[in-house]
């Protein structure tokens, strides 16, 4: 019987960093043997067997099908869990991912097997209280990747918000009178500004029965007309919601509801931030954030939100991320349109200089970074206020951060102060601690999981992880 082992034969030769010549060399054959044996062109001879043996000390068993047979059924068997139900594959495409991938295969298949253990440990402690749902994806998870699928842009709601805005006062000053006349004269509803010690340090409360809006004395001006705005959306727009959500695959309630609260966010934005007349002051200062929150009467906060959203086709801004932390580095709120993996949970990179920005109240911090891929981006970083109503909510201060890819940054006049082109400037994070491979960080906080960081007791590093 022939025996074909192109694959398996072409990934020995990398994994040793040889060409097909050498190679050759090595086992007494010519290139273009080798060449049609790693293309399935010809089968492996017993000469070249001994000499994979003799030369790279490879065992027969580790090169004929016996264990590729096993890693076929180990694959055959792990998709056929239920989890895989949607996305059945073929023998075909098994046995060409077996074969053209085997340490891709083998790689799968243990981490299946990891997950199938973490499944059954949960499964053994669900009589002790343990979660049903603790496998679920958060709720917030599933909105990021669904507002990031959309690049942050959904035309639908700006074509909305433009029709709205046609009917708006061009003043800034006088949107929030109008708003709120819109909502009594064309859906019965009134507005009112109560004591903090009346709403029960809620900000808003939309009582239908009463058909009444209450909003907390807390709310600065700008924080009102964002609310009436938002609302708007939910009186006016209802169908717009429902068709947007009804493209959500998790149909969970939460979900539904949390992504209906975000895309009236949305819609608030471009209400108070026309899409053209935005981005062309954005263009015209060179990304002056406070000149837009100053000429729009918006929050720096909402402006840096609104970047992320300005995807048009034909009429594109930078892409930007967003995030905003608290002071002990939880992700509070994240929007994407770059390729920058944003941290879900807490514990972001403490050399980002997101952190210094608590110590710098009102100032906007820029700074060149590189993750460990390699990847940079210019970001800035600027504290945002909460509203505080008495003093135990006086310093409810969180830190935004915007971000673009740096071949972005000499559009921002942020950046033009910084040496751009000097490699020193840019600062090593990491998404953080838990998945950062960098070695010799005097910040790590943490062991990766990713990787084990050696220990050696005769040295000592930057930190405890760097010995």
């Amino acid at each position: 019987m022939k025996t074909f082992v192109g694959p398996r034969l072409r990934l020995l030769r990398r994994e040793h960093g040889h060409t097909q010549a050498e190679m050759a060399d090595r086992l007494g054959v010519s290139a273009a043997y080798i060449n049609l044996i790693e293309h399935n062109q010809r089968s492996l001879s017993v000469r070249v067997l001994i000499g994979l043996l003799e030369h790279y000390g490879v065992d027969w068993q580790d090169i004929l099908s016996e264990g590729e047979d096993r890693l076929l059924g180990d694959l055959r068997s792990a998709l056929g869990d239920p989890i895989f139900a949607e996305n059945h594959l073929d023998a075909r495409e098994l046995q060409a991912a077996v074969e053209s991938a085997p340490n891709l295969a083998s790689n799968f298949i243990k981490l299946y097997a990891d997950y199938r253990q973490m499944v059954e440990t949960m499964m053994r402690r669900g009589s002790e209280g343990m979660p049903s749902d603790l496998l679920s994806t958060s709720s917030e998870a599933v909105i990021h990747d669904f507002f990031r699928d959309n690049l942050n842009y959904f035309p639908t709601i700006e074509n909305a918000a433009g029709r709205l805005v046609a009917e708006m006062p061009q003043e800034v000053e006088a949107r929030y009178a109008f708003m709120r006349n819109r909502l009594l004269k064309q859906h019965g509803i009134a507005v009112r500004i109560l004591p903090v010690e009346d709403m029960d340090e809620v900000f808003r409360i939309y009582d239908s029965a009463a058909k009444t809006i209450s909003l907390s004395e807390a709310f600065d001006s700008i924080n009102r007309t964002f609310q009436l705005a938002h609302l708007l959306c939910f009186f006016e727009q209802e169908k717009l919601l429902d068709d947007i959500t009804s493209r959500l695959q998790d149909r969970r309630p939460q979900v539904i509801n949390r992504c209906r609260v975000e895309l009236a966010n949305y819609f608030a934005a471009a209400v108070l931030m026309p899409y053209q007349a935005f981005l062309s002051l954005a263009e015209a200062t060179a990304y002056d954030i406070d000149r837009l929150a100053a000429r729009f009467g918006v929050s720096v906060e909402q402006v840096c939100h609104r970047l992320t959203t300005l995807q048009k086709e034909g009429e594109r801004g930078i892409p930007f991320f967003f995030l905003r932390v608290d002071k002990a580095g939880n992700v509070t709120k994240r929007f994407n349109a770059t390729s920058f993996q944003i941290a879900q949970y807490g514990g972001s990179c403490p050399v980002w200089n997101m952190h210094t920005a608590f110590r710098m109240p009102g100032v906007i911090i820029p700074q060149f970074v590189e993750l460990p891929e390699g990847e940079r981006f210019f970001t800035l970083s600027r504290t945002t206020e909460r509203p505080a109503f008495s003093h135990e909510t006086q310093d409810r201060r969180l830190v935004i951060s915007l971000g673009c890819s740096i071949e972005h940054a000499e559009k921002i006049a942020y950046a033009r102060p910084l040496a751009l082109g000097d490699k020193r400037a840019f600062a090593k994070i990491g998404i953080n601690c838990h998945l950062c491979p960098r070695e010799g960080c005097s910040q790590r906080a943490h062991q990766p999981l990713i990787m084990e960081l050696k220990v050696d007791p005769a040295r000592r590093g930057n930190t405890r992880y760097d010995a």
